[in-house]
């Protein structure tokens, strides 16, 4: 029988981030996370707005995503990490992304997902 499916979503704003126009910067730091969280990148796609205006993307995994949505000119960057797998590690994915943009975590939310980690029942 295999094991039961097991997930995290880790959400956080870092603030004091550099390197929030480099649409290469965020994908190596995007690449990077996932090779610190131990899953495997698929696709990475990423939208830069314009001169100075920031960038979105995603880099959808075989475990889920990571994905960043950034305001430099104040410095902010939203990160969504959602990771399955018993060796999937969230964590290491959101301290290489801070570190790589040179930020700080100033809010961190962890949500246990697909009812293992918590013992909750999943709705029909």
């Amino acid at each position: 029988m295999p094991a039961p499916a097991t997930g995290l979503h880790l959400i956080a704003d870092l603030a004091g981030c550099h390197g929030l126009c480099d649409v290469a910067l965020i994908e190596a730091a995007l690449r990077e996370a996932a090779a610190a969280a131990h899953v495997h990148v698929l696709s990475v796609h990423l939208h830069p707005f314009g001169p100075e205006q920031g960038v979105t993307g995603v880099a959808l995994l075989a475990e889920s995503h990571i994905s960043i949505h950034s305001w430099p000119e104040e410095g902010l960057a939203a990160i969504d990490i959602f990771v399955c797998g018993p060796l999937a590690d969230a964590e290491a994915a959101l301290a290489v992304i801070a570190a790589r943009l040179g930020g700080t975590v100033r809010y961190r939310q962890a949500i246990p997902r697909l009812g293992a980690r918590t013992g909750a029942t999943l709705a029909p």
